[in-house]
């Protein structure tokens, strides 16, 4: 690991450094020099073109793009809106969010490539001058004075690079970099799933419905994306080898009893690697900071893909985040109590979503695994029946648990207006 003082290593003064560039890293980077903090987000790779990332913007993210400014012009990038969700046990379908009664200015969830999310968080935070983002900069470790984190060693392109920062937050992942040399420690939720993603080709006569499907004990989300359906596969934890030692042929006929409309597709998996793995992890810091660094989004808390939410509560952590942090780091006194209120902020609703997901996969997908004759359960018919149950599941997807606002500053004028705070909450 290089000194801080070889010749050899060049050195940056930053006030927040932000390890990750995908949607907590971009978000707060760009709010925290809306507010006038010289940040710097460090992203690994050379640019954000990487498959199956989480790309449903829901409800509540699309309200802080509304609050920032930015919401018209965010939905000029190419998306689908989805207003309802739907699901298929056996031969039956129900209903099951209605997304059209949420308090929001948008009533649906838009699917958006993150390439094109981040491009735009990008481009949108390339308007201040306090922000910066270095891609192919990869953090290798902390620098740490005494009992205080205060800047991230990285290579780059050009060589070694020290970023001295007063605030680092570790935004990489659930494979976190920063929190694993920050030895900060995960509690893990036993998960009974793993998912497989991959893509088979939309003709119009297809229907647009997002589906979850349940069919002869096999459990399938397929996922609108206008050209291409997004389909998870969802099997039993560590069953991946089994499954191919089957053969690619067996499992395109798994698919097809699923979504009989597809038989004529399965074809386009023309091998294991058309299939990518997604293992799921549920856990979260028993606490997310230590003087000087902070973890927010998968780097605190993994969550499963049941809801498509992981992104929205990283976006969350992002704006409660930057809320708390902006004023003490503009003020050059921030302090251990300011980590500790944003974790304090967001443990609650990571708490209780990553509790109903785990209900949901061992209660009920992981009921599903082997049972050949299921038909919709009693419970799911109240939604057929009364469809004002469907607000509930809406809510809790589309705006999630004790959801935040805007309430940073902003301290450039940039032709778009200023932040709708009237309503704000940490």
């Amino acid at each position: 690991m290089p000194a801080a003082n070889d010749l050899q290593t060049r050195e940056l003064h930053v006030s927040c450094c932000i390890a990750g560039g995908g949607p907590a890293g971009m978000l707060l980077g760009l709010m925290l020099a809306r507010a006038g903090v010289d940040v710097v987000v460090l992203e690994k790779h050379a640019d954000f073109l990487r498959d199956f990332r989480g790309d449903t913007i829901h409800p509540s993210t699309l309200e802080i793009m509304h609050e920032l400014g930015v919401l018209d012009e965010f939905l000029k990038r190419p998306h689908q809106e989805v207003r309802e969700l739907g699901g298929q046990v056996g031969n039956e379908t129900v209903i099951l969010a209605d997304f059209s009664h949420l308090p929001t200015r948008c009533k649906f969830i838009a699917f958006m490539p993150q390439w094109d999310f981040l491009d735009f968080l990008a481009s949108y935070g390339k308007r201040y001058p306090t922000f910066q983002l270095r891609m192919q900069t990869e953090v290798t470790g902390l620098v740490q004075n005494e009992e205080r984190i205060s800047g991230v060693y990285a290579k780059t392109p050009e060589g070694p690079l020290v970023i001295l920062a007063e605030i680092v937050v570790g935004a990489d992942g659930r494979q976190s970099v920063v929190r694993k040399v920050a030895g900060l420690q995960v509690d893990e939720v036993g998960v009974p799933i793993d998912v497989l993603w991959f893509r088979l080709s939309q003709r119009p006569e297809d229907g647009g419905q997002t589906l979850g499907r349940v069919v002869d004990g096999k459990v399938m989300v397929m996922l609108n994306r206008k050209d291409y359906w997004q389909c998870g596969f969802v099997i039993p934890k560590g069953e991946f080898e089994a499954l191919k030692q089957r053969g690619l042929e067996s499992f395109r006929e798994q698919i097809a009893r699923i979504a009989p409309f597809v038989r004529d597709r399965v074809d386009e998996l023309r091998g294991w690697d058309d299939i990518r793995l997604l293992t799921v992890l549920v856990g979260r810091l028993r606490q997310w900071y230590k003087p000087g660094l902070l973890c927010i989004g998968d780097a605190a808390h993994a969550m499963s893909p049941i809801g498509g939410v992981g992104i929205n509560l990283a976006i969350q952590d992002a704006v409660a985040a930057a809320n708390i942090l902006a004023p003490p780091l503009l003020g050059h006194r921030l302090t251990t109590k300011d980590l500790e209120h944003v974790q304090s902020r967001r443990a609650l609703p990571t708490r209780v979503t990553q509790g109903a997901q785990v209900f949901l996969q061992k209660q009920v997908i992981g009921r599903v695994f082997g049972s050949e004759q299921i038909s919709l359960p009693w419970p799911l018919r109240l939604f057929r029946w009364f469809p004002i149950l469907r607000r509930i599941p809406a809510r809790f997807i589309g705006m999630g648990i004790r959801p935040v606002h805007v309430k940073s500053p902003d301290s450039y004028e940039t032709g778009h207006g200023k932040a709708g705070v009237d309503n704000a909450d940490e």
